[in-house]
């Protein structure tokens, strides 16, 4: 884990307009700066950058956030994975609460394992040049020689120990092992793990190669070979191609999953630059939560065979605590005998694409699987039915689908609503979404019904604005009852606790994951028109005083309500008598 005070640390390092300048060209607008925003198509700029508040904001798709939501965002990473690249920018080490995999990790980076796996692709790369066998596989498979120059495509040559000729210390060296490029076997003498294959490197979010995947030319087996799992690479948390599909991803706003590595290279080849695939194993939560970080819609195509059909369900097990209400998943089943390489060299782009609007919907193909073999005209079989769906339905993290979800098993079992939910309690609809996941989950709603803010919300919209206003606030005699109450108080103690965070952001991160995270991010969306037009500082503490107030009217009510049906303690008449007299003195 990476501490929370390091996290304030690089924020107050780091300057967003430098950090978001990096990968879109901004204009200065004002006190801030403008571009079109990076995250939906638009022609006119929309998307702000504020130096001051430290934090951008979209007004066409509500997207805001920190330099490092945009990191994780326009980049496709995860939460540890943008922090170690911005710290990485300004030259600030990482320091981490350790586990003890996660110390071997970076000692094998340490060791030069990235840099060892860059030799062996370019190795790969130049014998791809001097085998007519391999050229003529790529080509056969229709490869232009800028697809295979844009995946990195190459050959490993037949022979025992040819990555010798590349690594001088090849018989001696611990790292080299632990890369899985070569082999030691029960007497010491060591070889190259691949061997008279094309070889696919696989990138990580970086696009650092981490490992490889080798298909083989003759007749030998396995005929797929992956590099094993390594302190590098791990394959149940990695895609093949994503780091290459990442900007048609963005553009498009979805992704296809298929399960090879051809499968993606014709993809692309044909104009669907937005697929990737899983590497030899089913797709995993890591998978889903990944792919939700980067799209909304995720489009698991497999073959329309029953391997086919159990590698689609995996999926959808896999993707039911990851799903969000705004996330849409659908299964695509090609014809019999056909994947998406053959078929996408058939049909081509438009063809192929054709055949989204035909996908099953993730409520579809769970019910289509659920009922194959069951008979719903029989109790028995409805009663299955429930018993089947019970356990799936309950792992569902997005409240609204989930309802949605129960209320056609209704429709199917005959059952009433109030019956299901006798059989199937603690909905998951108070269930928090997942926390890290993309920053536009969190993005405000365009249509949305407009309401005056509490008092509790405008002073939250001032700390936010102006953290220093909370500085020495004493929050007791504050009321809790409401979650703005709650969220401004949760402030307060923050900004009262550690001195070090200052900027709207700063208070973001350190809520990174809590439940009131939400609430925290649009409340600081709220914020951006604010510019000073009033001094914040004397509302803010008027604020504050009606807020203690209208508290203590609420607990002198409560008393006096009380004294009405019951003697009082001495400890209440005291505590009347305590909260009357402080109302009289102001």
């Amino acid at each position: 884990m990476i501490p929370q005070s390091f996290i304030q640390e690089l924020l107050n390092r780091l300057d967003i307009v430098d950090v978001v300048e990096r990968y879109v060209p901004l204009k200065k607008a004002g006190a801030n700066y403008v571009a079109c925003c990076p995250f939906h198509n638009e022609k006119s700029p929309s998307f702000s950058v504020s130096p001051t508040k430290q934090f951008y904001h979209c007004f066409g798709c509500g997207v805001h956030g920190s330099a490092i939501s945009f990191v994780m965002e326009h980049q496709g990473l995860s939460f540890p994975e943008a922090v170690e690249e911005l710290a990485k920018s300004i030259g600030l080490p990482v320091p981490h609460e350790t586990s003890q995999r996660e110390q071997e990790t970076r000692a094998a980076h340490n060791a030069g394992l990235p840099e060892m796996m860059l030799q062996a692709l370019h190795f790969y790369r130049e014998q791809l040049k001097h085998s007519e066998t391999a050229i003529q596989y790529f080509k056969k498979r229709g490869v232009s020689g800028e697809i295979a120059a844009r995946f990195g495509l190459g050959y490993a040559p037949e022979g025992w120990q040819n990555l010798a000729k590349v690594f001088p210390d090849y018989a001696q060296s611990q790292a080299l092992l632990e890369t899985g490029l070569i082999i030691e076997n029960d007497e010491g003498r060591r070889y190259d793990r691949f061997r008279d294959r094309v070889m696919f490197p696989i990138l990580n979010a970086r696009g650092n190669v981490i490992g490889f995947g080798g298909r083989v030319l003759g007749a030998g087996e396995p005929k797929y070979l992956n590099s094993p799992e390594t302190s590098l690479f791990q394959k149940g948390q990695e895609l093949y191609g994503l780091f290459q599909a990442r900007h048609a991803i963005r553009a498009s706003g979805r992704v296809v999953v298929v399960e090879g590595y051809m499968d993606v290279v014709a993809l692309v080849q044909h104009g669907i630059g937005y697929a990737v695939a899983t590497l030899g194993t089913a797709t995993t939560p890591v998978h889903v939560q990944k792919l939700l970080r980067a799209a909304d819609e995720i489009i698991f195509c497999f073959d329309g065979d029953a391997a086919g059909r159990r590698a689609a369900w995996r999926a959808l097990e896999n993707a039911l605590a990851a799903l969000t209400d705004t996330a849409r998943l659908l299964f695509l089943f090609l014809p019999e005998g056909e994947d998406p390489d053959t078929y996408v060299r058939q049909v081509g782009q438009a063809g192929f694409e054709a055949n989204f609007a035909n996908a099953l919907t993730f409520s579809q193909f769970l019910f289509k699987e659920l009922t194959r073999d069951l008979d719903l005209t029989t109790d028995e079989g409805r009663a299955k039915l429930v018993q089947s769906a019970k356990p799936l339905i309950e792992k569902v993290a997005a409240p609204a689908l989930q309802m949605m979800i129960r209320k056609r098993l209704a429709e199917l079992t005959g059952l009433s609503t109030a019956e299901l939910t006798s059989l199937m309690p603690n909905p998951a609809v108070s269930r928090p979404q997942e926390s890290q996941s993309r920053p536009s989950q969190n993005r405000s709603p365009q249509v949305k019904a407009r309401r005056a803010p509490s008092l509790p919300r405008q002073l939250l919209r001032m700390v936010l604005q102006q953290p220093d206003l909370a500085r020495g606030i004493q929050i007791e005699g504050l009321d809790d009852g409401g979650s703005d109450e709650r969220m401004l108080l949760a402030v307060l103690a923050l900004l009262n606790r550690d001195p070090h965070i200052t900027t709207p952001p700063a208070i973001l991160e350190a809520f990174r994951g809590a439940p009131e995270e939400a609430v925290l991010s649009e409340a600081i969306g709220e914020t951006w028109a604010w510019d000073g037009e009033f001094d914040l500082a004397q509302e803010f503490q008027g604020a504050l005083e009606q807020l203690r107030s209208s508290a203590r009217q609420k607990r002198i009510d409560s008393l006096l309500a009380l004294a009405k049906t019951q003697t009082l303690s001495p400890e209440q008449k005291q505590a009347l008598t305590r909260e009357l007299s402080t109302g009289r003195a102001s």
